[in-house]
């Protein structure tokens, strides 16, 4: 087999359940949908974080946050802990190039500084569709080239529109990209901002979902009461009953902001085609972290693991290798996508990597993959960063098997436990029920062990998870 080029798509803050294709019927995704219908979709694949920069971290070395110092969104620190699988590959002749968003270290009003070696050789670094940085912001210069100052632009209208969005740039700068004549295999790293808030879609897009269509959000009475019982793990906003949030205007924008999403994604595969590599492309579709929408009283993210924010889409799509429409509901973890790609490409450099690869799931020589999926959150919304004082850098890790999810709040005597067959929607804390005591001891044993072996990944590989 020859070393497939990798058209890598990962959008920012997007949950699971925003595909047509896989069950959402209010949401237009027809080009994602054709990677569904033509590729395989990991239906329960979970983020390492639910913050930016940790989860990032974790699926661009393969290796969990809290071991390589990544844990903050303002990276108090990082050393650059490992290298990032583009680095290996590059190291072996691929062309790495990247689009969008990197976010690895912290990036408030500055240029957000590179590691040292990351192994893209071609850099359109655009953290966002704002314009908070005045150099070295290539969706800017790319706007101004257009005849138009992005913060002016954005500043009187509150969007961009779709010709000057930040996710046209990105496929944009991508397509150029693949079709440049090379004679070595590529990685392209499309890094878009949406559908992350302010929830600003254009009018053309936003106009298409009316509030009442879209669905409401999970919460019954009580949730808010639940919440202000965990008022010491961090969250982007205090609890509130959804139509507060007005949720529902929320949901319709973000699904405006995935259909704008779709678009491109659909231009990038059209791209593929015309140039005739489609065929010797592997396509990978994810997110980095989900976003609440109302979920339990909470809007955006933080401190908490429900499956809105835990959950995330995880497509692999290559024509005439990889299986058409195939769904698996094996327990996967963004730590996985590293060791994926480098099995693929021939690559060695997996072996200290707490993912491991999905050939064998993707391929369907098997059905199983993992026992459990972790995620953690370590001070992740740092309260050393300045604005975020009231923060009080809280630790927390989620454990979850195929029926039960656990959640330790470090430091609190609080835990969450749910069944995940019986109540889906995680409104039943069972912590405290004497009838789930064992399962309770059971996956927080489990739970130590993991985060125990994940500070020495050679120890790690030997536990069956």
């Amino acid at each position: 087999m020859n070393r497939p080029n990798i058209l890598w798509l990962c959008t920012d803050q997007q949950r699971w359940d925003t595909i047509h294709a896989l069950g959402n019927d209010k949401i237009r995704t027809p080009n994602i949908d054709r990677l569904v219908l033509g590729g395989v979709s990991c239906l329960n694949t979970y983020c390492q974080s639910t913050i930016c920069t940790p989860s990032r971290a974790s699926f661009l070395t393969g290796m969990y946050s809290s071991t390589i110092h990544a844990c903050g969104n303002g990276n108090e620190r990082w050393m650059e802990g490992a290298p990032l699988v583009t680095k290996l590959l590059a190291d072996t002749g691929y062309t790495c190039g990247l689009s969008g968003k990197l976010h690895l270290s912290g990036c408030c009003d500055r240029i957000e500084p590179r590691p040292e070696d990351d192994g893209y050789s071609v850099y359109h670094w655009a953290h966002s569709h704002l314009d908070g940085w005045p150099e070295g912001n290539a969706y800017a210069d790319w706007v101004k080239e257009k005849g138009v100052i992005l913060g002016d632009m954005y500043d009187e209208k509150g969007y961009m529109p779709p010709e000057l969005h930040q996710t046209t740039f990105c496929a944009d700068k991508a397509i150029e990209f693949m079709e440049e004549e090379r004679d070595e295999p590529w990685l392209m790293s499309v890094n878009i901002f949406d559908p992350h808030e302010p929830f600003d879609p254009p009018p053309e897009y936003r106009d298409r979902y009316k509030p009442e269509d879209v669905p409401e959000p999970f919460y019954r009475e009580g949730d808010i009461e639940t919440q202000a019982g965990l008022i010491e793990a961090d969250f982007q906003t205090p609890p509130r009953h959804p139509d507060e949030f007005k949720t529902r205007e929320k949901i319709a924008a973000y699904y405006a902001m995935i259909e704008l999403v779709d678009d491109n994604i659909g231009r990038m595969m059209a791209a593929l085609e015309r140039t005739g590599q489609l065929e010797n492309t592997l396509v990978i579709l994810h997110s980095d972290h989900g976003e609440i929408l109302g979920d339990h009283g909470l809007l955006l993210k933080g401190c908490r693991f429900y499956e809105g924010l835990v959950h995330v889409p995880l497509i692999f799509y290559w024509k005439g290798v990889l299986p058409e429409n195939r769904r698996v509901d094996a327990l996967v973890e963004l730590t996985d996508i590293a060791p994926t790609l480098l099995d693929y490409a021939g690559v060695a450099g997996a072996e200290n990597m707490a993912g491991r690869s999905l050939r064998p799931l993707l391929e369907g020589a098997t059905d199983t993959h993992r026992e459990s999926v972790r995620c953690e959150y370590y001070h992740a919304l740092s309260a050393t960063t300045p604005g975020r004082e009231e923060w009080y850098g809280t630790y927390a890790t989620m454990i979850r098997d195929p029926r039960y999810k656990l959640i330790t709040y470090h430091g609190t005597g609080k835990g969450e436990l749910f069944d995940l067959q019986e109540d889906p929607r995680e409104f039943d804390n069972l912590w405290n029920d004497p009838a789930h005591a064992e399962t309770r001891f059971r996956l927080v044993l489990e739970s130590f062990d993991q985060t125990a072996f994940a500070v020495d990944l050679g120890s790690a590989q030997t536990l069956n998870y």
